[in-house]
């Protein structure tokens, strides 16, 4: 009985530091496959770029007052030449339209009508690309601008020296010198006349079947000769300033917002991603590629890389700059306060979010832990 009880106990020693022994080795290769791999520069290496080293960019660690400094809002917006346009009437004449004049005389033999006659018709009488008409006895008169009943009274005067008490009407037979063009992201594209309901640019919006993209990041650009002017159509509603008065000639184009950032590194997925929104913040970027990679990622080591305008370049730095600047701003999601950073820092058009890898030896260790307690649980 003592024998067997020995061997018994010689036998689970043995097991045991043959355990302890492949734990070893297990560790051993772990350890030989930590060497750096290339899988994109580390936290070190990154910060071994500043200009404060040699390098070409400046690497600043992001807090309150740098999240302040960068907060540039994307420029939108309408300039006054396009805001203090007067209304266009409806019943103004313009370019291009075509007019009816009749005209009636009170004499037998009148200057325009024929004998036994006291009305003469111009049926098709064109107002030409300088927005005048040509009247017989009248002459060239100017037309665009006024109302039918303005152009007749200028008519009646300019008659009533040639024919006593001309009597005249006119009216607007045909016209297509007051229409925009409205293209793009709409429910219906087309040239569209401005009529009196749709004298603003969101009436005509509506008119052409609404925007057909989500609203926030939908944006319309408004073209007028060698203007033009843009804005988010959700400013298009949230402000009366932005809602401006049409012209004639005009071109409307609604487009999706084509802004994006490139996510690199230990994220979810690697790809240039729309920023989907007027304001996106680095927490939101983030979480827009899902998330950080839990195996590979060091939350200490969130960088954004952009190229800064000399305005924004010396709020942050605290000094004068010239010229634009090469800027990579560190985020340290393990700080007490990382992750109110990453949500109050906004990211921009053609941002670079790049996650750095955590050190090599620190990635599979949780795991490494748990198979060691697995293989020492096994041999108890």
């Amino acid at each position: 009985m003592l024998l067997h009880r020995g061997r018994r106990d010689a036998v689970r020693y043995i097991s045991k530091a043959a355990t302890r022994a492949g734990l070893l080795i297990i560790v051993a290769g772990f350890l030989s496959a930590c060497s750096p791999a290339g899988s994109g520069p580390n936290r070190t290496q990154v910060l071994s770029g500043a200009v404060e080293n040699g390098g070409n960019a400046h690497i600043i660690h992001v807090n309150n007052h740098v999240t302040r400094a960068t907060a540039v809002a994307t420029g939108y917006g309408f300039s006054n030449d396009f805001r203090n346009v007067g209304t266009l009437g409806a019943d103004q004449i313009r370019a291009g339209d075509m007019l009816g004049l009749s005209i009636w005389e009170n004499v037998d033999q009148g200057v325009l009508t024929s004998a036994g006659a006291r009305s003469s018709a111009l049926t098709q009488v064109q107002v030409d690309s300088d927005g005048y008409v040509f009247v017989p006895y009248a002459g060239r008169l100017l037309a665009a601008g006024k109302t039918p009943d303005q152009f007749r009274d200028l008519v009646t005067q300019r008659l009533g020296a040639q024919t006593p008490d001309p009597q005249v009407t006119v009216q607007r037979v045909a016209g297509d010198g007051a229409t925009v063009s409205v293209m793009g992201r709409v429910g219906g594209q087309g040239v569209y006349p401005i009529e009196r309901p749709t004298r603003t640019l969101s009436t005509m919006l509506a008119r052409a079947g609404g925007v057909i993209v989500e609203p926030d990041v939908a944006t319309v650009t408004v073209k007028r000769g060698a203007d033009s002017g843009k804005i988010w159509l959700e400013d298009l509603y949230g402000s009366p300033d932005n809602d401006i008065v049409l012209q004639a000639g005009d071109l409307i184009v609604v487009d999706e917002d084509v802004r994006s950032f490139i996510a690199l590194g230990a994220v979810g997925g690697q790809t240039r991603v729309p920023l989907g929104n007027k304001v996106i913040s680095a927490l939101e970027a983030v979480a827009m590629v899902g998330g950080l990679d839990s195996e590979l990622a060091d939350p200490a080591g969130v960088f954004i890389l952009r190229n800064e305008p000399q305005a924004v370049a010396g709020r942050v730095l605290g000094k004068p700059i010239t010229g634009s600047q090469r800027f990579v701003y560190l985020l340290d999601l393990t700080r007490p306060n990382g992750l109110f950073l990453a949500r109050n820092f906004g990211i921009r058009d053609d941002d670079i979010v790049y996650v750095t890898n955590a050190a090599q030896w620190q990635r599979p260790l949780g795991a490494l832990i748990g198979a060691a307690s697995t293989i020492s649980s096994l041999s108890d």
